[in-house]
């Protein structure tokens, strides 16, 4: 019995140090601007990997809405744990809940990603726009629409 009560303690320590390890509690902070009006909402989605990404809101881990007032505008993504993410951003100027495009799938709306990357003739890829979180980081993007 001596035996066993150590050998139970170290497996009880052991799995609450992994538990530890796994918390989720870092942050991405979007600071958002260029809007061209007041109309509308700003729609940020969180996307933990290329899946949907960037415009299938749908497909998104988590999807943050915000009322314009002012000229920026802030989504937080709190509690995330450590894991490679990227964000999408649309102006939805009139509330329909879909990136609007033209005929030729370019947004009508404004539109934007994380690290502000803007490829040319075709949609921004996941690991342009990748936030690498470690364990407890905090990250704050400020992102300009592309309208």
């Amino acid at each position: 019995m001596r035996r066993i009560l150590p050998l139970m303690m170290c497996f009880t320590c052991a799995a609450l140090v992994a538990k530890l390890d796994a918390r989720q509690d870092s942050v991405i902070t979007v600071q958002v601007s260029g809007m061209r009006s007041q109309q509308g909402l700003v729609r940020c989605a969180l996307f933990a990997s290329p899946e949907g990404f960037p415009m299938r809101s749908a497909a998104a881990r988590s999807v943050v809405s915000k009322k314009i007032a002012g000229r920026r505008v802030q989504c937080v993504f709190p509690g995330l744990a450590a894991g490679t993410y990227a964000v999408s951003v649309n102006h939805d100027e009139n509330e329909n809940g879909t990136v609007d495009t033209n005929l030729l799938g370019i947004p009508t709306e404004g539109w934007a990603v994380s690290n502000n990357a803007r490829p040319t003739l075709r949609p921004p890829r996941f690991g342009e726009a990748a936030i690498v979180l470690k364990a407890g980081q905090r990250v704050e993007q400020r992102l300009r629409l592309v309208n």
